[in-house]
This record gives C-alpha cells, structure tokens and sequence, in this order.
C-alpha cells in the first residue's frame, strides 16, 4: 500500500513505589478526559476527575489530586513539546 511505518520500539520496563499506584490508577481512569485549545492540552477535565474519585470512594482526594497533578504537567509538557 506504499505506506512506510516507523521502527517500533520496545516498552521500557521500570518500577512503580507502591504509594504511586493511587495517582497511577486515577489517571489511566481518566486518561481521554482532556482540556484542549487549538490542539494543545490544557489540563484534565476536573468535572471528570470529581467524578471518578466519588465514583472509587476515594478518601483523601487533595492529595491524590497532588498527585495527579504532577503526572498531568508531565504529560501535558511532552505532548505540547511534540506539537511545537
């Protein structure tokens, strides 16, 4: 079909801390749930986020929030880096 597809690389194998497994889990559950402008992300829906944390009767949401939060400027600092 003429189209070329790139090298594929294999998956980078790393550890976890137990204690990063809340923020870890929260975030592959609201992971499609973006704020954008002009194709840029501009956060998390936090509606969304509300939600899934009532949803999974999570106890101490300001901290796992902080958390969240952290992974979602690194992962908003990669995917708009790429854009540029």
């Amino acid at each position: 079909m003429g189209i070329e597809l790139p090298d594929m690389q294999q998956d980078e194998h790393f550890e976890v801390l137990p204690e990063a497994w809340p923020a870890i889990d929260a975030f592959l559950a609201v992971q499609t749930q973006w704020r954008s402008s002009s194709g840029a992300l501009i956060g998390l829906d936090y509606n969304a986020v509300r939600w899934i944390f009532e949803l999974h009767n999570v106890d101490n949401q300001a901290e796992l929030l902080q958390d969240l939060q952290v992974i979602e400027a690194k992962v908003m600092e990669i995917v708009n880096e790429r854009r540029d």
